[in-house]
């Protein structure tokens, strides 16, 4: 939802710097690859340990620059096909390490409902994602869902970051995983649900009329 309504509006004020950047010779591909080891390298150091707060803020300014590099590419005529395809890989690295190291920190800290629900956020959101590249695979559209990846990361961020060493706001944390679950799952079901229906219309239209010649 956020990626439709949203995004747009973000990409238009990130014009000029988007212009500098690629006027300076900075690529979208090395903006992607920045972006995906830092949340990686800060979700390791930081969640790791506890320490929500400052691994929040860290990663959400690298997450920023998921944004940032489709302006670069607009802005320098450098968009490609493998760009595309290296951001989406780089998108499933970062979630898989922001709750990759959630989990890890609950399975250490004896917290198995919290452990299951980072495992199934981790799981249902590449799902989601899946569900989608192979729906456009099929010449089919699934860009629909409660739930994209824009929101399940201001879930997961806010939450754990008002739970961490400077707020410590009490049950935010496991309110905002379990709240993703079931957003997650729906969104998953919403996405089944249109490419079926995409495909049954697909199935049951009329063929079309060969166009005579003379």
């Amino acid at each position: 939802m956020l990626n439709i309504h949203a995004r747009s509006a973000v990409s238009k004020a990130l014009v000029p710097l988007g212009t500098r950047l690629a006027r300076a010779g900075v690529t979208p591909n090395s903006i992607t690859v920045v972006g995906t080891l830092g949340s990686v390298v800060a979700a390791l150091v930081f969640f790791t340990q506890g320490w929500w707060f400052t691994g929040t803020m860290v990663i959400w300014f690298f997450v920023m620059l998921d944004i940032l590099d489709g302006a670069v590419a607009r802005a320098g005529g450098t968009g490609s096909t493998f760009g595309a395809v290296l951001d989406s890989s780089c998108d499933r690295i970062a979630d898989a390490a922001v709750f990759g190291s959630l989990a890890w920190w609950f399975a250490r800290h004896d917290q198995p409902w919290l452990l299951a629900a980072s495992m199934l956020c981790l799981v249902l959101g590449s799902l989601t994602s899946y569900i989608r590249a192979r729906a456009e695979a099929a010449g089919l559209n699934a860009t629909v869902g409660i739930a994209e990846r824009a929101e399940r990361l201001i879930i997961v961020l806010v939450g754990t970051g008002l739970s961490g060493e400077h707020l410590r706001v009490p049950y935010v944390q496991a309110i905002a995983l379990w709240i993703l679950v079931a957003a997650s799952t729906i969104t998953v079901g919403q996405r089944l649900a249109t490419v079926y229906q995409q495909s049954k219309a697909a199935n049951t239209a009329p063929p079309s009329q060969p166009v005579a010649t003379s």
